[in-house]
């Protein structure tokens, strides 16, 4: 920890340089750096004086008297401890960063769909339990219900290194709300991820390799949408990587927004290839092939949602679907050490 102390100490000077704001760039991997590494120090003293707290009741417990919170207190600890370690495990070169996800449905037309929104839900519950930010880039509304597509930017330290644990098929088994019959129905939809990246992330995205289109904006977000073509598509030719944006205010600003998504997704094929340049990703990646399911959440015969990779089970479905997803993700960290 005085290592991290030190660091912070030594970067809060490189921002008192008179100089400091003349490279942008620079200045702010500099206050990115800084604002992290605060923020593991501020976790690491609350854990500190948790645990203080906790000897204190433990001392007073000895000398006869009954102290009330000592189980919840302890249980709150190591809780606590192991999300600290985790985030310890946080390491890759864009973890830190904002994440910005993708759910698209499967086939099966309104069931899958609707499944999709139902994971919306999910991630926007998890969001808002770690206090990150969520705001709605694009989205399709369903025909019936639900929803064809939506994409999102999560905001806050470490989203995009939790939200990577995700990515990939997601399986319903469920009794279909919209089946007459009541039959038993499996869905599928998948969830792609990538980081916001800004621009001291160098990457070179040529005019002629990408296809740019414009479209009206569909769904809620304001008076703007359905009257002008402000909606933007893009399409890098070379990979099959398409990314769109809508709800932004105008079309320049869809197109900013777009590129920056284009850009990430290329980042982090890259990352994950262990690839230098963009020349070397082939192949399509504008969709996650169906059949192999990262996680199944099963809602009748029985309930209960299970990892595949790392084959962690939950029985109580309605928490997991609202937002509790720690368990699935920390384990998934742990298989990566």
């Amino acid at each position: 920890m005085a290592r991290l102390v030190k660091e912070i100490d030594e970067l809060e000077k490189k921002t008192e340089d008179p100089e400091f704001w003349n490279d942008q760039k620079s200045a702010q991997i500099v206050l990115k750096e800084l604002k992290i590494t605060k923020i593991k120090v501020d976790h690491y003293n609350e854990l500190a004086e948790a645990l203080d707290d906790i000897m204190v009741m433990l001392e007073l417990a000895e000398e006869g008297e009954i102290v009330e919170g000592f189980s919840a207190a302890i249980k709150e600890l190591d809780v606590n401890l192991d999300n600290f370690r985790i985030e310890t495990l946080l390491s890759g070169e864009y973890d830190s960063n904002n994440a910005i996800i993708s759910l698209h449905p499967g086939a099966g037309g309104t069931e899958s769909q609707d499944w999709a929104e139902m994971l919306l839900r999910m991630y926007t519950r998890w969001a808002e339990k770690k206090k990150y930010k969520v705001k709605t880039l694009d989205l399709q509304p369903g025909d019936v219900a639900g929803i064809k597509s939506v994409t999102l930017l999560i905001e806050g330290i470490n989203a995009y290194g939790y939200l990577k644990t995700e990515r990939g098929v997601h399986r319903l088994v469920r009794i279909s709300p919209f089946d007459s019959s009541g039959r038993r129905h499996t869905s599928f939809a998948s969830l792609d991820v990538m980081p916001e990246v800004d621009e001291s992330v160098e990457i070179e995205i040529l005019p002629e390799d990408i296809r740019i289109d414009t479209f009206r904006s569909s769904g809620a977000g304001g008076q703007h949408v359905n009257t002008t073509d402000s909606a933007i598509r893009i399409t890098h030719l070379k990979t099959g990587i398409v990314v769109q944006c809508q709800n932004e205010r105008s079309q320049h600003q869809n197109k900013e927004v777009a590129m920056g998504m284009l850009k990430g997704k290329l980042v982090e094929i890259m990352e994950q290839e262990k690839m230098d340049h963009i020349e070397d990703i082939k192949g399509d990646y504008s969709q996650i092939a169906w059949g192999s399911q990262i996680r199944s959440y099963v809602f009748h015969p029985y309930t209960m949602v299970k990892d595949h990779r790392t084959n962690v089970e939950v029985g109580n479905v309605a928490s997991v679907m609202d937002g509790d997803l720690d368990g699935f993700m920390n384990a998934y960290l742990n298989t990566m050490v």
